[in-house]
């Protein structure tokens, strides 16, 4: 059984963590406690049964309830499974930054983190090339290096 927990917002990881905890020190019947990306003010807890649940998130602090039904996995798998194959971007791709303090300036990218959603870029109006990590959803493509063309200016420098 999957269980909505709601918490205070930006004290998720902190919920989270005290919630594993308590779980592991009474030896509940508790899964998994996660905080989905994206998902303020709440964690998922998985349990056998609503008393475990209760029990595991009792009198925690920044730990406000339980929210009323149970949900299934299909309702927050779109949450849980990391969705890294739609990752269009390349490394050599000159982007623009969507978030601040960078916003709309041009970059290049070095390196994508899949795993991490990230993407390490240089500043190409910066006099001083400096590495800068982003979230890939901050960045879009604007101009794409390809074919023969791209390598030859690689091995060029």
């Amino acid at each position: 059984m999957i269980f909505i927990i709601k918490v205070t917002t930006n004290k998720e990881e902190k919920a989270v963590d005290m919630i594993a905890d308590r779980a592991e020190k009474k030896g509940l019947n508790t899964y998994a406690v996660l905080r989905p990306h994206g998902l303020r003010g709440y964690v998922l807890l998985e349990a056998e049964d609503r008393e475990s649940a209760e029990e595991s998130v009792f009198n925690l602090p920044y730990v406000k309830g339980i929210i009323g039904k149970t949900i299934g996995y299909e309702e927050i798998k779109n949450m849980v499974e990391p969705s890294v194959a739609t990752v269009s971007i390349k490394e050599g791709d000159i982007v623009e930054i969507l978030a601040e303090p960078f916003k709309k300036e041009k970059a290049k990218v070095l390196r994508i983190d899949k795993q991490k959603e990230e993407v390490v870029v240089i500043l190409l109006g910066a006099v001083v090339p400096l590495p800068v990590t982003i979230k890939l959803d901050n960045v879009r493509v604007i101009r794409r290096e390809e074919g023969e063309d791209g390598e030859e200016k690689e091995n060029a420098r």
